[in-house]
């Protein structure tokens, strides 16, 4: 049974640092495509990056590469992010799906989501 579970975040001040983490189990991980998402307060959830299991990142906006930065270790997959603002107060998810090695993004074919972990940002 595919797991994903998130650690890392927390309630932080402007211009902190938070490194967050997700931990997969269960599958055959070379051949996922794993993924940071997040949810902001009264917003859809939006995709931030994207890890294929060679560790091929693709940001899905070039503005988020300032301050995010994303790795994968196999199965798990870090979300580094910097200089902390309000606006990036929101729970962040981690997303799995089985695509081979690569990312084609997430319309179709069965995602798997972890709990999330909340992120919060005072000034």
């Amino acid at each position: 049974q595919v797991r994903l579970v998130e650690s890392g975040g927390g309630s932080v001040q402007a211009g902190e640092s938070l490194r967050l983490s997700c931990e997969a189990s269960g599958g055959t991980w070379h051949m996922y495509c794993m993924g940071w998402f997040r949810q902001l307060p009264g917003k859809e959830r939006e995709e931030v990056a994207a890890a294929t299991g060679g560790g091929r990142i693709t940001f899905a906006a070039d503005d988020m590469k300032q301050r995010f930065a994303v790795s994968r270790d196999r199965a798990k997959l870090y979300l580094q992010i910097s200089n902390l603002e309000p606006g990036d107060s929101a729970m962040y998810y981690c997303a799995a799906r089985y695509t081979g090695n690569n990312c084609p993004g997430w319309t179709d074919g069965i995602i798997y989501w972890g709990q999330g972990t909340q992120v919060t940002v005072s000034s």
